[in-house]
């Protein structure tokens, strides 16, 4: 203790990592602030419809990425996923168009175009989403929470300011990225969630307590519970295969080494899900279609199928995504893990694995590696994210507080964590401190 204590402590000795993490500070406090500035001419006195409307299912889980900003009717009310969507359209496309393949192998002025080109589609996402979020507000506000009424000045401004917003979040992220610590996209989504956590708490406090079904014991075995959850995931997103390497010659000094060897290390690390949380994103925006378009249809049998999706909890609902979550680790996996590429660097650099021939065998064996730990990796992926469901059925816990036992708002908060860690660790290592993280793969792989 005392010794991670000493390690805090080392992180304001550095001039540069303190400024960093204060910076970051000052932009996640701008951004937290801006959620709760709402649009102008909305009467802040006449939300209740629409906080009732995100208070559970899928209404719950865009708040939760949002921040509350989504339910307070928030210049920030799209928040930073219009510039998620419009990431992973770009990722996606840059498989089937040759001028994107382009840009990702010219380097640091290919990312620099590539990132242009999503910042453009992100306002054109944004264009999109606001008017459908006005004529949400429309559909559930009362006319008179409308001070403007439904003008087309208001309708208009409002678009315009929702757009705003996006963008300026999105160059929050940026900035917190370039001169601050972490990774600032994800940073401001784990920010959203974390503060509605402790809301999620307090009622499940109050549930437990209020109805006496368990009483203190209950929140404690809750709780224990949750860090086993939270241990589980940091388990599967730090967890690796490797795959022994040797080289010809020793004095390698290309980017092999460097970048996917990691230095001294004389291994390959494929990743047990090297998709990350995408797959759980793909696989929710997936599952918003059933209950869409079964709601166009005024037939009982319709409604029905629309309300057992709309649930997020029940088990059509989470068997389908259980399913969807498998089939896109596969899918990203597939596109995002290059064993090719790895193949043909690794030739270049004098290195092979032993008993496979460099070159085609060598990407044939990579990718067969990879398929074989996926499998694994999608099951778990899959059973986090149902987890919440589980917890609901099987100990009655509150929905909200259900949301952080598993699903992309844990990987998210895990993932952002390590990560940042990670950041902090090199500084302190770099200046020969102890790191926050004192044994484990992570500390060797920084050092």
């Amino acid at each position: 203790m005392k010794k991670l204590i000493e390690s805090f402590l080392s992180v304001w000795k550095i001039e540069e990592l303190k400024n960093r993490i204060l910076i970051t500070l000052g932009f996640l406090l701008v951004y937290r602030f801006g959620a709760q500035v709402p649009l102008p001419g909305i009467d802040v006195t006449k939300l209740g419809n629409l906080t009732n409307q995100t208070d559970k299912g899928i209404g719950w889980l865009i708040d939760v990425f949002t921040g509350g900003a989504f339910s307070q009717a928030s210049v920030f009310a799209l928040g930073i996923m219009p510039y998620i969507s419009a990431s992973i359209v770009v990722q996606l496309m840059g498989i089937a168009i040759p001028y994107l393949q382009k840009l990702q192998k010219e380097g640091e002025s290919g990312r620099k175009k590539m990132n242009q080109i999503t910042r453009w589609l992100t306002i054109g996402i944004t264009l999109v989403q606001g008017p459908g979020y006005i004529y949400n507000l429309y559909r559930t506000l009362p006319q008179d929470a409308f001070l403007l009424g439904n003008s087309p000045a208001f309708i208009f401004s409002s678009v315009i300011i929702l757009a705003t917003g996006t963008i300026f979040a999105m160059w929050l992220g940026e900035k917190i990225t370039d001169k601050g610590i972490g990774n600032g996209i994800s940073l401001l989504i784990m920010a959203g969630i974390l503060a509605r956590m402790p809301q999620a708490f307090i009622q499940e406090f109050s549930s437990v307590t209020t109805n006496n079904t368990g009483g203190i014991m209950l929140i404690v075995l809750e709780i224990i519970l949750w860090l086993l959850v939270i241990i589980g995931c940091i388990l599967i997103v730090m967890a690796v295969r490797r795959i022994p390497v040797q080289y010809a010659r020793r004095s390698v000094t290309g980017d092999l080494e460097q970048d996917l060897l990691g230095g001294d290390r004389q291994f390959i690390p494929l990743k047990l899900n090297a998709s990350g949380v995408m797959p759980i994103i793909f696989a929710q925006a997936i599952m918003f279609i059933p209950a869409a378009v079964a709601g166009l249809s005024k037939s009982e049998t319709a409604q029905s199928l629309a309300s057992r999706f709309q649930n997020v909890f029940g088990w059509e609902y989470n068997l389908l995504f259980a399913l969807l979550i498998v089939i896109f680790t596969y899918f990203y996996t597939a596109i995002t893990v290059p064993t090719n590429k790895m193949a043909d660097d690794l030739k270049r650099s004098g290195g092979f694995i032993p008993g496979v021939k460099p070159g085609v065998e060598t990407a044939d064996f990579l990718d067969h590696i990879m398929s074989l730990i996926t499998f694994p990796g999608s099951l778990c992926l899959a059973l986090l994210a149902v987890f919440p469901a589980i917890v609901v059925s099987v100990m009655d816990v509150q929905a909200q507080w259900a949301h952080f036992f598993g699903g992309t708002s844990l990987l998210i908060m895990v993932g952002v964590v390590i990560d940042t860690v990670q950041q902090i660790n090199s500084y302190l290592l770099n200046k020969h401190y102890d790191g926050l993280m004192k044994s484990g793969k992570n500390r060797k792989a920084i050092a």
